[in-house]
């Protein structure tokens, strides 16, 4: 428990163990005798004599926050150092278990430094864009940096507004418990359940289908016939992984796709163009930037690759579909040493057939088509909270519609996720840490682990806005500073055209700083 303002006049958390629950029925309820076999026994009272909130292990705490994934970590580093009593909910026996469960090959796609978690630069040696472990490592430092002690292997079954207070259900290994606070940040991510799509005579194929998210690597299918489906970014990487690996591999692009480098000239990464022109109008910035892509990377429909209609952010916000930031994949396409097919009609034994007609032969077929962020799974009267897709309207505020719920982590505009991220959270912790109304506290509130995680010893709550441990803050810094370069799209007083899945209406400011929801990219 991190703690700091109190629940009323309570201090910190307040846990409620099953097993004391025959300590607290009452004097009336006294073990009675009976007899068994000859021999007399207790029997405690029954479970319908005690009441049903001292049944369960309950937790009472000021903010619940769920998933420790980036956007957790983010907004936990920043209650932490604001002193403000909270839980964080993690149903991995790890932090950033999603960075931890992709293929290994998978790198950053944004670059390093401007990818960062709030007051936590990237260690020095670390690769313009990180691998994998790189990023785990990172996240795994902030963790420790900030004390932050998660509740592993709690996965929230049940979210809901009980009066004034949200209400979680958790189930795993500690059982089943309950965990109750007047506030709550869901940062379950948008990439919380893949998404599977179907084709007629798919359950005959021969071969195997399985999802990015359980792809590892490609050193078993060596001298296999592989097609990944789906053009974005992680699907291209893993095309370049199995080519390396010795696979005959193709690739199955299902839409008229746009195309980057992911940097410009070799040496401007891509994102930078994101955040400079950000805060343009979509149209305006497509005008711009699309005919510099254009030369870059040249007309590419000879390869079974199509440009939309649209420019990249008008459909970027349409859709959700971001551009293909290219590593190298496209040079393979050129040489021939890739194979592009059109959308799959069917499967038929160990062949697929394709939209043009053609047929082909594949051992595995790997789905890079993306994820559902799925909140339906756990999250009571969700359908109020989120737009067609599936995602918030509303993010890195309090949702209007909800009092007391924030969600954090599921926008992924071509700033870059983390970058957007660090904004939310500091955002979010300030709001919430303005609202708490007593100073923070040490706890000693007993836990499962007869601890209290994450305590806090501030004898006063300091305001989230600032940095842990020191002094003025560098307005310089868009993640951390409450003056904001308007550079950055995601600080700019105009809408950013980056951002994707934007729904309902959109304020006209930053993308990263607007309660109206917005798009998301890996």
């Amino acid at each position: 428990m991190h703690a700091g303002a109190g629940i009323g006049s309570s201090i910190g958390t307040r846990r409620f163990l099953a097993r004391d629950a025959h300590r607290v029925v009452g004097a009336h309820a006294q073990p009675e005798r009976r007899q068994s076999a000859g021999r007399g026994r207790l029997r405690l009272p029954l479970a319908r004599e005690v009441d049903h909130s001292l049944r369960v292990n309950e937790t009472a705490t000021d903010v619940l926050v769920i998933g420790a994934g980036p956007s957790g970590l983010a907004v936990g580093g920043r209650l932490k150092q604001a002193g403000v009593a909270f839980e964080l909910l993690e149903r991995a026996p790890k932090v950033a278990s999603r960075w931890r469960d992709h293929y290994e090959r998978l790198h950053l796609h944004t670059f390093r430094d401007l990818s960062r978690l709030p007051d936590h630069p990237w260690p020095l040696g670390v690769a313009a864009y990180p691998s994998r472990d790189q990023v785990v490592a990172y996240f795994e430092e902030h963790a420790r940096k900030n004390t932050l002690r998660p509740r592993f292997e709690r996965e929230v079954t049940s979210l809901r507004r009980e009066g004034a207070r949200w209400v979680a259900t958790t189930r795993g290994p500690h059982g089943d418990e309950r965990w109750s606070a007047p506030r709550v940040v869901v940062a379950t991510g948008y990439n919380r359940v893949p998404n599977r799509p179907r084709w007629p005579g798919d359950e005959g194929f021969a071969g195997r289908v399985m999802h990015a998210a359980e792809y590892r690597n490609g050193r078993e299918w060596l001298g296999k016939r592989a097609l990944v489906v789906g053009s974005g970014n992680s699907g291209a990487e893993i095309v370049l992984d199995l080519f390396e690996h010795g696979a005959t591999t193709a690739m199955c692009v299902r839409h008229p796709t746009h195309v980057s480098p992911r940097d410009l000239f070799g040496v401007i990464p891509t994102q930078v163009l994101g955040l400079g022109l950000g805060w343009l109008p979509p149209k305006l910035f497509d005008r711009l930037a699309l005919p510099m892509t254009k030369r870059l990377v040249g007309d590419l429909s000879a390869y079974g690759i199509t440009r939309p209609e649209r420019g990249p952010m008008e459909l970027l916000q349409a859709t959700g579909r971001v551009p293909l930031l290219d590593i190298g994949t496209v040079e393979l396409i050129r040489q021939g040493r890739v194979t592009v097919y059109p959308g799959i009609e069917r499967f038929d034994g160990a062949e697929l057939v394709f939209v043009d007609g053609r047929r082909a032969a594949f051992d595995v077929v790997v789905l890079a088509t993306g994820y559902h962020a799925a909140l339906e799974g756990f999250l009571d009267g969700v359908e109020r909270l989120v737009d067609g897709k599936g995602h918030p309207t509303a993010f890195g505020e309090e949702h209007p519609d909800a009092p007391g719920l924030y969600f954090v982590g599921y926008r992924n505009p071509p700033t870059g996720a983390i970058h957007d991220i660090a904004k939310e959270a500091v955002r979010v912790a300030k709001s919430i840490a303005d609202a708490a109304t007593t100073p923070a506290t040490t706890t000693t509130a007993t836990t499962s682990s007869g601890t209290t995680p994450n305590a806090t010893t501030s004898g006063a709550k300091r305001s989230a806005a600032d940095p842990a441990d020191s002094g003025k803050k560098p307005a310089a810094d868009p993640a951390d500073s409450g003056k904001k370069p308007a550079a950055d799209p995601a600080d700019s007083g105009k809408k950013s055209a980056a951002d994707p899945a934007d729904s309902g209406k959109k304020s006209a400011a930053d993308p990263a700083d607007s309660g109206k929801k917005k798009g998301a990219r890996t």
